[in-house]
Formats: C-alpha cells, sequence, structure tokens
C-alpha cells in the first residue's frame, strides 16, 4: 500500500460519524481545509493524547478555516463513549471495513513486541479547499501532533 500522491485529489470518502450521521469529504470543498488523521483505537493512551490535543485547538483550527476528522476502525457506540470520556469537539469516523483506510494506504502490516498483525498505521493527512491532498504526516508524535499539523497549516495553506 502506498499514500495517495500529494498534489491530486484526495480519495473521496462517505463514513458514519458517532451518532452514526454520514459524514463525506465533499461537505467541505470549497469551505475548509480537512485534517483526515488515521489512528488505531479509541481510549487508548497514544489516540487519547492525540484527539485531547486536538479537542484543545479547536479554536485555533477554526480560525485557520479547518476541520479535524479522527478515522479508526471503531464503531459509533465506542466512539460516543471516546467523545463522553474525553469531552471531544469533533467528529470521530467509523471505518470498521477499512475501505478508506485502503484508498488512503494506512492499513497495513505492524509490529509490536515481535507480533506481526494488521492494523491502523497512525497518519493524518492535510487536504486543501480544493479538495487536493496537500500533505502527507506519516511521523506522528501524539503528544505534539495538534502543533505540527496546525504549524503546516499556517505556513503553507
Amino acid at each position: 500500500m502506498s499514500f495517495p500522491k500529494i498534489g491530486n485529489m484526495a480519495p473521496a470518502f462517505t463514513l458514519k460519524n458517532q451518532d452514526e450521521e454520514k459524514v463525506s469529504l465533499k461537505d467541505f470543498k470549497g469551505e475548509k481545509n480537512v485534517v483526515l488523521y488515521f489512528y488505531p483505537k479509541a481510549m487508548t493512551p497514544g489516540c487519547t493524547t492525540q484527539a485531547c490535543g486536538i479537542r484543545d485547538y479547536k479554536k485555533k483550527f477554526a480560525n485557520a478555516d479547518t476541520v479535524v476528522l479522527g478515522v479508526s476502525p471503531d464503531e459509533p457506540k465506542r466512539l460516543v463513549r471516546f467523545i463522553e470520556k474525553q469531552k471531544l469537539n469533533f467528529d470521530l469516523l467509523s471505518d470498521p471495513d477499512h475501505k478508506i483506510m485502503d484508498k488512503y494506504g494506512v492499513w497495513g502490516l505492524k509490529k509490536f513486541m515481535g507480533k506481526e498483525y494488521m492494523g491502523v498505521m497512525r497518519t493524518t493527512f492535510i487536504i486543501g479547499k480544493d479538495g487536493r491532498l496537500k500533505y502527507v504526516m506519516d511521523k506522528v508524535k501524539t503528544k505534539s501532533h495538534h502543533d505540527d499539523v496546525l504549524d503546516w497549516i499556517k505556513e503553507n495553506l
């Protein structure tokens, strides 16, 4: 698997959010930049750190005409619990069949403690208002993710 090419149109998607409402990339075209970040599992330590950073920067992202969407294989019910527990203020999308993860090249073989398994590669895609892929962040640091993404947007979009 490889990532979509920077400069090309970002792969289209429609996924259910935590409220089981459909969210599509086309909903934001011409209006907002989109930060689409893929994470392995709701309510795990790294994913919680990453999500809370985004939560705390909601206004800063809004001031940069940017919406943030998190995507995981979790079902909407689990996403609701994650949002309620961490007081998250942005949409989390459910991709249990990893169809969109496959399109973005983030579903693949992982290794942990000597074991190999298929899972989500923590990766962030920044998509411009024109729907084109602007940047791929594949070396994500959960503690500084929100700063790293916002800095890139401010410097480049």
